[in-house]
């Protein structure tokens, strides 16, 4: 009953797993299934990375305060280091007696019986699942993981391994695709604009020649100017309307925003974050123009700030509703000096991105005291 039991809670587990693509959600579904599969009080999962840390690191049973108040990612040490190394189970009454136990930060929370099991792609050792302090089963219930439980966190482990493979499969594939359609999109600007440009540069030139000796056709040549400087335009707005990612197309507004912002969150120093509070799928339209402000604004906080952290809130409002804001705690600025000095920092086209849907931007800002850049859509 108890083997049935248990490979019924695995078969959910494996279900929420494989509706999963984000490499983050497949990892947090793993932790909290594990945890709740063995009725264990904290369950972490970490990726390693390749300097002796770890890459991520998904925790369960720990609240967001706990978890700041520990500090820093553990390095692979010790019992961790050991499912990393050896790719071998770890199942102990007490961790803290383990002759390989190194201590933990003053804020960590008291560990005792340990169950570890590193999740493995054949010879690679993706990432160290571990469970820590089993709930007894009653009142003299023992605490403590047993032969069973380690049987099921291996299954539960074997399938996660698949998970987190075809999740990061996903993820580079979606990747090779922006990448494609970027280049797709540069030899159209070069074949379509390019060549209205070139021909706008050569009627000019005829026109410049021709205004002192024949002003008549001087100014034939000034109207096919305008009439190229407009194809040239349509041509360019055409191209930019094709722009709306692939992965928007897709995965919708959230998935595609948060994907980015971790993107931006490894390749930058600053740290990147983003929250999610209710929002629904927007019309296309609105749900593009977010996505283009969220960008032009992450730019400007990534590459002209200083900022040491940035982060991307996005929740309802009204019927259907949603508001975007990009925080950043850099250096600021005085948006009227920008603007008497002619410099926009893309505020102008965030605006009319806004204003195009319906929508209103603001801007916060004062130098010292970093700047909120927020945008309010309406729904459809």
């Amino acid at each position: 009953m108890v083997i049935r039991s248990g490979l019924a809670a695995v078969s959910a587990a494996l279900l929420a797993m494989n509706r999963q693509v984000e490499v983050r959600e497949v990892l947090q579904t793993i932790v909290h299934s594990a945890r709740d599969l063995l009725d264990a009080e904290y369950a972490a999962l970490g990726v390693p990375d390749d300097r002796g840390g770890f890459a991520q690191f998904v925790v369960a049973g720990v609240s967001d305060e706990q978890w700041k108040a520990i500090g820093p990612l553990p390095r692979r040490h010790g019992i961790l280091a050991a499912m990393l190394d050896d790719a071998a189970p770890q199942r102990l009454a007490d961790v803290r007696r383990d002759p390989r136990f190194e201590g933990w930060p003053a804020a960590h929370p008291e560990l005792s019986d340990f169950l570890g099991m590193p999740v493995a792609d054949g010879d690679e050792v993706l990432g160290a699942l571990f469970l820590a302090n089993k709930r007894p089963a009653g009142p003299h219930g023992e605490r403590s993981f047993t032969e069973e439980d380690e049987r099921l966190l291996r299954l539960l482990a074997e399938h996660a391994a698949i998970a987190l493979t075809n999740a990061r499969l996903y993820e580079r594939a979606r990747e090779l695709t922006v990448a494609g359609e970027r280049a797709r999109l540069a030899h159209e600007l070069h074949d379509a604009v390019a060549q209205k440009l070139f021909s706008l540069r050569l009627t000019a030139q005829a026109a410049t020649a021709l205004v002192d000796r024949d002003p008549g056709r001087a100014k034939a040549e000034l109207h096919e100017i305008t009439r190229l400087a407009a194809d040239a335009a349509d041509e360019l707005r055409a191209a930019v309307v094709e722009l709306r990612p692939a992965a928007l197309e897709e995965d919708g507004l959230v998935a595609t925003l948060r994907t980015q912002v971790q993107v931006l969150d490894r390749a930058h120093t600053a740290d990147v974050g983003f929250t999610v509070h209710g929002v629904r799928a927007l019309p296309a339209a609105q749900e593009e123009a977010v996505l283009r402000v969220a960008q032009e604004a992450l730019h400007n906080a990534l590459r002209h700030s200083g900022a040491a952290g940035v982060t991307v809130t996005l929740e309802r409002r009204g019927a259907g509703g949603a508001v975007l804001r990009v925080t950043d705690d850099g250096r600021g600025f005085d948006p009227g000096a920008v603007r008497r000095e002619g410099r926009h920092l893309g505020l102008v086209s965030m605006r009319d991105r806004a204003a195009s849907v319906g929508g209103r931007l603001t801007v916060h800002s004062e130098p010292g005291k970093g700047t909120r850049v927020e945008m309010e859509v309406p729904g459809g």
